[in-house]
């Protein structure tokens, strides 16, 4: 029994060891797993366009059941997964070891999450989304209702199924081909929470939109209603963790993949939705596929000198440079931007210039050291819409100028100089005439 017990233990061990070796690291950011949880496993067919465009893209797809008791994020104290996919709306309770805390702690810890509801999104998942920032409708029976931008050969009366198409304009969320077809939708909207900043937009309904029952009449005005309800947003935590928020999982079926669509008032008629070109290019952002930067090579000098000093003096001419490349889903590309800065800090910027780059990855700014001595850092705190965030702090004192540093004249004090010795000469004067003088 001891040696058929040590010989699981070594099996589960190397098990362990395989999985975390090609889990998500600095250097190839795509090379992970995904666990993807199900109400019904017939989902893995009705949307098997988007899981098999993830699965060409490299990734790893675990399939279990939402209540699987098998399902668990770590084993050892080390995370099994790098993202989450949750296509179970339903679901009031997650097998396994599996919670709403373990959810959130998997999000702190720096992993990827996609969440899709619908109109019976149980308080499971508005739980997940509202610690998020993000607020599902109250309403159990509300879904987006659209008199104005439905689409129309799936109407049905009830204008519940919306053709969308007021994307967020920003091409690394995106992608920079634009979506010319709008995107199908049905299910629940929800509202940002203001107190989260790093909540956003994707996907908004029109003016026209609003969310209430379809099969009762209004008799007080809708809770949520044109353009402030969102259908699809993304968080991006400040680890960089990032997060997608659907109130619709039909969004991310074959059957509107592969949808024509027209949107009400418009003689546009598209042979094919923009939902497949709109879930994979967000997907791509959301597992770190775009936008995902890292700056490497971090270095700073007195001009004139390569060598890096230990202790800079007041006024002396530095440099500083760093690279900074974006992941393009297979290899590392120069990143090229116009608004990199460097601070020199302490306690607050002394110095804070935008950075030059010679469009290869690399950016460097020279100043002087200011007259002011003390311990300051190098800082660069870079944070731009969609992509993840740059946090780089290098400490370096600065001293005073050495007693024998100083210039011997200083031209700023000459008017001293001026007036000590004109002092003397002017006192030897009167003291020559006060004597002598008769």
């Amino acid at each position: 029994m001891a040696k058929i017990s040590i010989a699981t233990v070594f099996i589960a061990s190397i098990s362990l060891l395989l999985t975390l070796t090609h889990s998500f690291s600095t250097e190839n950011p795509t090379d992970r797993r995904i666990l993807v949880l199900l109400d019904d496993l017939a989902l893995k067919s009705s949307h098997s366009i988007f899981f098999n465009s993830l699965q060409s893209r490299g990734f790893e797809l675990d399939f279990k059941l939402s209540d699987d008791p098998k399902i668990a994020l770590q084993r050892y104290g080390q995370y099994l997964y790098d993202g989450l996919i949750l296509f179970s709306p339903t679901t009031e309770r997650f097998g396994g070891s599996l919670d709403v805390a373990a959810v959130l702690d998997f999000v702190d810890s720096g992993k990827d999450l996609i969440v899709a509801a619908d109109a019976s999104a149980s308080d499971l998942i508005r739980s997940i989304a509202a610690e998020c920032g993000v607020d599902f409708d109250e309403d159990p029976s509300a879904v987006v209702i659209d008199h104005g931008s439905y689409a129309v050969s799936g109407s049905e009366g009830d204008h519940t199924l919306i053709a969308a198409d007021d994307f967020i304009k920003s091409d690394v969320l995106l992608g920079s081909t634009k979506i010319e077809a709008p995107v199908l939708f049905k299910g629940i909207g929800h509202s940002l929470n203001p107190a989260n900043s790093l909540v956003l937009k994707v996907l908004s309904a029109s003016p026209s939109a609003y969310s209430a029952n379809p099969k009762s009449k209004l008799s007080t005005p809708p809770s949520l209603s044109g353009s402030s309800i969102s259908l699809v947003s993304v968080v991006q935590a400040r680890n960089n963790a990032r997060a997608v928020f659907s109130g619709s999982l039909d969004l991310f079926s074959n059957k509107f993949f592969k949808s024509p669509v027209q949107k009400a008032g418009s003689s546009n008629k598209y042979a094919k939705s923009g939902n497949e070109q709109f879930v994979t290019e967000l997907s791509k952002w959301v597992f770190h596929e775009r936008g995902h930067l890292k700056a490497v090579n971090v270095k700073h000098h007195r001009v004139g000198e390569t060598d890096e000093p230990a202790i800079y003096r007041i006024n002396d001419d530095l440099e500083y440079s760093v690279e900074i490349y974006e992941w393009s889903g297979s290899s590392w590309e120069p990143y090229v931007a116009d608004d990199v800065q460097v601070q020199f800090y302490m306690m607050s910027p002394y110095v804070l210039k935008t950075m030059s780059t010679d469009k290869k990855g690399l950016y460097h700014a020279s100043f002087k050291v200011p007259d002011v001595y003390g311990v300051f850092q190098f800082k660069v705190e870079y944070q731009r819409l969609g992509y993840t965030s740059l946090s780089l702090a290098k400490q370096i004192p600065v001293r005073p100028f050495r007693h024998n540093e100083y210039e011997r004249f200083i031209p700023t004090a000459f008017p001293y100089y001026g007036a000590s010795f004109s002092t003397m000469a002017a006192f030897f004067i009167f003291s020559f005439v006060y004597l002598y003088s008769k």
